[in-house]
């Protein structure tokens, strides 16, 4: 006789039985595989005398393989894996076909203005992007916190959509600037530029939201 599966409540926080590693930690982790390791590669191998785009195109398969490895050790394939390798195969697939270095630089733009859509996309789904990420994230009693104030607070509900459109908006501009710098600049001066736009991006949208949240947070209590 088998056990009836459990029934997970959707709006019981992860706890830290459940969560998988500290996500700090997997930040860094992520930051330093998916931008620092493929930058360092990048200017290693043109020191070395590779060329700008066998440069550009080894330095981008290490977020790549990456992936691939992450979903082959999980045995599953998530909505978003498989859209980010859907973008970044796609990517490559056209670059290897034209050789054009500039269209390889504008490949990572590809996926960070489609993740800005999807953010601003959650703003028609029950919850948006920021409430959804963010919770699982929260201690347990301040994500039941969460919630409550999402189902007792119009106020609440309106600042996680708020700041849900910002972080999309955010994304699309810095996927703009990207082409922008990809097909203006000089191609070896473009990806670091990008890891210092995408940083400073980060950082500007965290602060703002964090203000902003504890300036909600502090109206509802």
């Amino acid at each position: 006789m088998t056990a009836e599966p459990q029934r997970i409540d959707e709006r019981a926080p992860v706890t830290a039985a459940t969560e998988p590693g500290n996500p700090k930690a997997d930040l860094i982790r992520t930051a330093v595989m998916e931008v620092g390791v493929p930058l360092g590669l990048y200017y290693g191998l043109r020191a070395a005398g590779l060329g700008q785009w066998l440069a550009l195109l080894v330095s981008g398969a290490v977020p790549l393989a990456r992936l691939i490895h992450t979903v082959a050790a999980e045995r599953r394939v998530s909505a978003v894996s498989l859209f980010t390798l859907s973008v970044m195969a796609c990517g490559t697939a056209i670059t290897l076909l034209t050789g054009d270095a500039r269209l390889l630089l504008a490949r990572e733009s590809y996926l960070t203005g489609l993740l800005g859509l999807w953010m601003i996309g959650t703003l028609l789904a029950r919850r948006p992007f920021m409430f959804t990420t963010m919770v699982r994230m929260l201690p347990e009693e301040t994500a039941r916190t969460w919630y409550s104030s999402w189902e007792r607070h119009a106020s609440f509900r309106a600042a996680m959509r708020w700041m849900s459109a910002a972080w999309g908006a955010a994304f699309l501009i810095d996927s703009a600037a990207r082409i922008a710098m990809a097909y203006t600049l000089p191609v070896d001066l473009v990806p670091v530029l990008s890891v210092v736009l995408l940083v400073g991006m980060l950082m500007a949208i965290v602060r703002i939201s964090k203000s902003y949240g504890r300036r909600m947070m502090a109206r509802l209590t």
